[in-house]
């Protein structure tokens, strides 16, 4: 089954805390993980000032600068992963760095019916 773990971190605070992981660190991991078959794919997102939320409402879309909402901390990545089951997800999601920061939240994904 397939899940995804959203990685979410307070990133104005994400490099100043001093249990924080580096770049390279999380590249190691994601690199590992990959090799072990464990991820499907996964990136780390730009800050949020580079978002633009997209609404449409009837005929007429709507564009904003910004996230879809303030929160205390921010969608930073996510990976796409493969696992057995729910604890099988969160036993990988335990182990992605900035868990030690930030939280990861983890989500079946849904299959789309026809």
């Amino acid at each position: 089954m397939k899940y995804v773990c959203l990685v979410y971190a307070d990133e104005y605070r994400l490099h100043s805390q001093p249990e924080s992981p580096e770049d390279a660190e999380c590249m190691a991991f994601s690199e590992t993980q990959k090799a072990a078959g464990r991820v499907v794919g996964g990136e780390a997102l730009e800050p949020i000032a580079t978002a633009t939320t997209v609404r449409v409402r009837g005929d007429e879309v709507s564009v904003s600068d910004g996230p879809f909402a303030e929160t205390k901390e921010q969608l930073a990545g996510f990976y796409l992963i493969e696992a057995r089951d729910l604890n099988e997800a969160i036993r990988f999601a335990s182990k992605i760095p900035p868990a030690r920061v930030g939280s990861i939240e983890v989500r079946p994904v849904r299959s789309l019916e026809p």
